[in-house]
């Protein structure tokens, strides 16, 4: 049995993670400490709040002794790092809260780590695995290879260089000090409960609202698309089968640019009201619901700066060290997840309530 503390957990992957550990792992205790910030909701935890094995610390990583205290009280022997500022636009308009959570709290994670677990040992056996990012390894031309774990690391953009910072420091307290760690980079996620500000749910809110659905520049740039769920199944591979110190990489293989992406998105939403009257009514200002396409939406937009073209990672390490291996095709994951947007609306309506009223104080 392990105890275990997972950071960020009320955001999109954290919570998608909390949940499957839950089901995987019953006999195992889960604590989920978040800041809760404006990508972070206690909706994303409430299937298992009042559960025996479950327990929510409101508190932010950069806390060191918050976090030492529960390393100690708990007796955590793993900790799962998804807390971090995420989104390359905020990141390009306001870097210092990327530099404050994703460096200096994933460092004061690692001191406090170290303090308990090999100063005090605290527990006979310990894991830190820490979750970064394709975006770590900067950008691909078309016909360039895939990047490997062995790839230099060449970030772009503020919040690339803060993971690609992060990942550093969990390297060095592995090498230095004997942390025992392991690093899953991951591409692109998509799936239930991700906040509206990324490219797949923006796309299926503002179709269902009847707004602009805008791309950025050309919309030929390509990622790699992976099901929350499989990347999920990938950690808990990495986290009871990955070598201590070593580094895996998390990817579908399936490449997309993005304009085909909201093209696909934009077919299934159509699909969906036409062929479900209930969703016309509740959703009356998309296109669909009048006999119009989502298509139409569609507005090219300047291009982000310093905009990555082309991410793509080989997974042929977590395939053959941990037996890898993705569940979700894209044609599936898509479809699952536009169902998922169209029967949760409450949940998203809230999230843009919020957002409204946070830009009015």
């Amino acid at each position: 049995m392990r105890t275990i503390l997972i950071t960020g957990g009320a955001g999109f992957i954290g919570s998608n993670f909390v949940l499957f550990w839950l089901d995987a792992h019953p006999r195992d205790r889960v604590v989920v400490l978040d800041a809760l910030t404006y990508a972070g909701s206690l909706q994303n935890l409430a299937s298992v709040d009042g559960s025996k094995n479950y327990r929510f610390v409101h508190g932010d990583i950069a806390d060191e002794a918050l976090v030492a205290g529960l390393l100690r009280d708990e007796k955590i022997d793993t900790v799962v790092n998804f807390a971090a500022e995420s989104h390359v636009d905020r990141s390009i308009g306001g870097p210092d809260a990327f530099i404050a959570t994703n460096i200096v709290g994933t460092h004061a994670l690692l001191k406090a780590a170290r303090s308990v677990w090999l100063q005090e040992a605290s527990v006979p056996v310990h894991r830190f695995h820490h979750i970064s990012s394709d975006e770590v390894f900067g950008s691909l031309a078309p016909d360039d290879r895939p990047f490997t774990e062995t790839t230099p690391y060449s970030p772009n953009s503020p919040y690339a260089a803060s993971k690609a910072a992060s990942d550093h420091l969990v390297r060095a307290y592995h090498h230095t000090y004997g942390l025992q760690t392991t690093i899953t980079n991951c591409s692109n996620n998509y799936g239930p409960r991700q906040f509206p500000e990324k490219l797949i749910p923006l796309c299926i809110v503002n179709m269902l609202l009847g707004r602009p659905v805008p791309v950025y520049g050309d919309g030929r740039n390509v990622r790699d698309w992976l099901h929350v769920s499989d990347h999920c199944r990938g950690i808990e591979l990495a986290i009871r089968h990955g070598r201590v110190g070593e580094v895996y990489n998390l990817a579908s293989g399936t490449e997309l640019e993005n304009i085909e992406l909201v093209s696909r998105l934009c077919g299934l939403v159509d699909e969906a009201l036409m062929n479900t009257p209930a969703y016309v009514s509740r959703f009356p200002a998309a296109p669909a619901a009048t006999g119009a396409v989502s298509q139409s939406l569609i507005s090219f937009v300047e291009d982000r700066w310093g905009h990555d073209r082309r991410y793509a990672m080989d997974t042929g390490k977590a395939r053959r060290e941990l037996g890898f291996k993705t569940l979700w095709d894209i044609d599936r994951g898509l479809r699952d997840t536009v169902a998922w947007y169209l029967d949760n609306d409450a949940w998203w309506r809230s999230i843009l309530a919020g957002e409204r009223e946070s830009q009015v104080q």
